[in-house]
């Protein structure tokens, strides 16, 4: 059995992280006369809007917990820690361009080899991104679209797909009083690389907030996928996600920290996720424009 403090490691990292972040940045650009920093109340409910104007730097923690038909599926669980920032570049009142990276470190990924299981980690994973715009309406109603990606970064064969990926993105969301919700849908063939076998997957989020007192939000963002070159009992990876959240101010910086709870009603039968708990903590930056 692994040492389990070994396995929350990953925490100090994100919090010796944070840290840094916080006491070396002045990250809320603000004159120190200023009267009008915005509350920790509202900075949270900014946040949950994904057209959001404010910079902020994202560490997600995942632990994912494994199911499946392969012998002593059950049994597995792996480690992944991401950082993805966003800086929008605001072009006009309610108008963003987003250019969004997602890099994901495998710290511990069971892989299915000559008939068991074995540990790949620690190795750097394929990354994502998007580009998109952005625009807010007076409505409440916010739309995103753009392009979407993942480069074949990682630094193990057996950890990514060895191509290059790019389609199409689109978010529908509504800004309520109470909250936000959302879906966003995406969608990626193979354009280079590796082309056997080829990759055609949809994917997308589905989020919302739900405002509480003093900053806190019932909040989710699970992420979902339907790979067309599947089997069919293979295809669809779809969690249905519940969490909490809460945004201070540290020194000058929001600081946004959450815990989720995803369940998979359907993943793929031979070897898939069952749960997934993801820690993410985001401070907020100053845009360099």
């Amino acid at each position: 059995m692994r040492n389990i403090r070994s396995r929350f490691r990953p925490v100090g990292l994100i919090a010796t992280l944070v840290l840094v972040l916080v006491s070396n940045n002045p990250v809320w650009a603000q004159d120190e006369d200023s009267k009008t920093q915005p509350s920790a109340a509202e900075v949270a409910e900014e946040l949950a809007n994904p057209n959001t104007a404010l910079g902020s730097l994202a560490f997600l923690l995942d632990y994912t917990n494994f199911d499946g038909d392969l012998p002593d599926a059950d049994h597995q669980d792996g480690w992944k820690l991401s950082f993805q920032p966003s800086l929008p570049y605001p072009i006009a009142k309610g108008v963003n361009f987003f250019l969004r990276p997602l890099i994901p470190l495998v710290i511990d990924q069971p892989v299915f080899v000559n008939g068991g299981f074995e540990s790949k980690g620690v190795n750097l994973g394929d990354i994502g991104f998007d580009a998109a715009i952005g625009k807010g309406f007076p409505s409440g109603l916010q739309l995103i679209g753009g392009m979407v990606g993942t480069l074949p970064t990682a630094t193990n064969d057996a950890l990514g797909l060895d191509q290059w990926l790019l389609g199409p993105e689109a978010l529908v969301g509504w800004k309520f009083k109470w909250g936000f919700l959302g879906a966003l849908v995406s969608h990626q063939w193979d354009v280079a690389g590796d082309n056997q076998p080829s990759t055609s997957i949809t994917g997308g989020q589905y989020f919302y907030t739900i405002n509480l007192k003093n900053a806190w939000q019932l909040q989710a963002q699970p992420t979902w996928s339907y790979n067309h070159k599947a089997p069919s009992d293979n295809k669809l990876t779809f969690p249905l996600g519940i969490g909490i959240s809460n945004t201070l101010i540290v020194g000058k910086t929001p600081l946004k920290v959450s815990l989720q709870y995803w369940n998979y009603l359907e993943s793929p039968d031979s070897f898939g996720p069952e749960h997934q708990v993801r820690l993410q903590v985001a401070p907020v930056v100053s845009l360099p424009w």
